[in-house]
């Protein structure tokens, strides 16, 4: 049995979307190519069946990890939680000891984006917010050490 797969509703709509471009467009002009090539004759030397057959390969997979991914699937809307305490789906903004502030959105792995600031809630720090109010401190450890932030604002909100 599969762990279960926390995402937001915008995180689930993605992986849906890639699962219906690959079964739907890629993967039917990927086999268009193999049987073309295919009816070329010699196959051991037709690099448009071999890379065809590896690209099936590969397109296969994605297709079988996005369907586990979503049989696992528990979508959490960030906009249904009213909780004052960090969960799944929260944006956060928290300061370090310097004053400088930091925002972050805990989602599911599968969206993670850290230049947008959205961190895993099975990350460090993720795990490290979770439950936390605003006005509490936590010490995250990070490769230099660690680090202290406090949290400033905890909201729920879509995620884009």
């Amino acid at each position: 049995m599969e762990k279960n797969n926390y995402i937001t509703p915008k995180g689930h709509q993605k992986l849906v979307d890639e699962l219906d471009q690959l079964l739907k467009v890629e993967r039917p002009e990927v086999t268009r190519l193999v049987q073309w090539a295919a009816s070329n004759g010699d196959r051991s030397e037709n690099a448009d069946y071999l890379y065809g057959k590896r690209r099936l390969r590969e397109i296969d997979r994605r297709v079988r990890f996005l369907m586990g991914r979503l049989d696992a699937a528990v979508i959490v809307d960030p906009l249904k939680i009213t909780s004052d305490k960090i969960q799944f789906g929260a944006t956060i903004e928290v300061s370090d000891e310097e004053g400088e502030a930091r925002h972050f959105t805990i989602v599911g792995v599968d969206e993670v984006d850290t230049a947008k600031g959205r961190i895993s809630w099975q990350s460090p720090i993720g795990k490290t917010l979770l439950g936390k109010k605003e006005g509490d401190e936590v010490i995250v450890k990070v490769p230099a050490g660690e680090i202290t932030y406090e949290v400033v604002s905890i909201v729920y909100k879509s995620i884009e």
